[in-house]
């Protein structure tokens, strides 16, 4: 009697979601790039050193000491001390939070509301269309900077109040942006569909315009955030943003241009982390617009 034995049948491999294989083959994309390479590193420092700052910072960003006033760079103190004898390096590792944590809100507050008044505008057209660009164009007509210091003038000098007057002027371009994308797709077949299976105008916005405008405003919001750390730099370098003793970038260079003749350092280091990180994203920006080009994927 022959013995047979039952063979296990294979096990079916899980299919990677969709949205990672697009991630992974957009990483890739952006790896194989030199300029969009840096973007990447310099960003992934950013958050890396923001999130392990303590363990990073070699002295308490805050603590003074007199006796070790605008020292230059040396081991004991990397990127030298400032006129109250703080460690310059520790100021900028903790000043990366700031950073951070500006552009993480603004993009939080500009994305959705470039979004909805874009999207809104372009979808229904006529009046709406009219009454949320006319808004829009009073936004734009002004430089962002000159704008961020009149809402800050308005709501007083601090960092959310910084945080708030940037965010209130870099949404238009987001908004015309959507608007654009919207005029293209809301005659769109699938759309039409929608519309006689019965779907609402909002769900036909979130649901099927929204998705297919998040691209081209992924890469705006990345390309703006140079803008806006430059806004913010300049607004704490007025003294209208993070207030003292905050170590935020550009009240470092604020404080440090009165003995810059002598203490190159206290406006250099800072200055140089302004200008990484502003190019970085910059850089990462159009790798991003190359990597979401329709003619790239198809090579792809």
């Amino acid at each position: 009697m022959s013995m047979t034995r039952d063979i296990p049948a294979p096990v079916p491999r899980r299919r990677m979601p969709q949205s990672l294989i697009a991630a992974r083959n957009i990483v890739a994309f952006l790896t194989r790039s030199p300029t969009s390479l840096f973007g990447l590193v310099v960003l992934a420092l950013l958050i890396l050193v923001a999130l392990f700052a303590p363990l990073i910072a070699t002295h308490d960003p805050y603590a003074q000491n007199l006796q070790a006033t605008l020292q230059p760079p040396s081991g004991t103190h990397f990127f030298g001390t400032d006129e109250l004898g703080r460690d310059i390096f520790s100021r900028l590792v903790h000043g990366s939070r700031i950073t951070l944590t500006i552009i993480s809100l603004v993009t939080v507050v500009v994305g959705p509301l470039g979004l909805f008044f874009g999207t809104v505008a372009g979808y229904f057209g006529g009046k709406v269309d009219t009454v949320l660009m006319r808004i829009t164009d009073i936004f734009l007509s002004f430089p962002s900077l000159i704008l961020s210091l009149a809402f800050v003038a308005a709501l007083g000098p601090s960092l959310n109040n910084a945080i708030i007057a940037i965010a209130l002027t870099a949404w238009p371009p987001i908004a015309r942006l959507a608007r654009a994308e919207t005029l293209t797709f809301r005659q769109a077949d699938y759309i039409a569909a929608a519309r006689l299976q019965g779907a609402s105008s909002a769900r036909i916005i979130w649901k099927s315009i929204v998705p297919m405008c998040l691209p081209s405003v992924t890469i705006r919001l990345t390309l703006n955030m140079a803008t806006v750390i430059l806004t913010a730099a300049g607004l704490g370098f007025l003294g209208l943003g993070a207030q003292p003793p905050l170590p935020e970038w550009g009240a470092m260079i604020a404080t440090g241009r009165r003995y810059m003749i002598d203490s190159w350092w206290l406006v250099t280091f800072p200055g140089i982390a302004i200008l990484c990180v502003s190019l970085a994203f910059n850089l990462l920006g159009d790798g991003l617009r190359d990597a979401l080009d329709p003619k790239q994927m198809n090579k792809r």
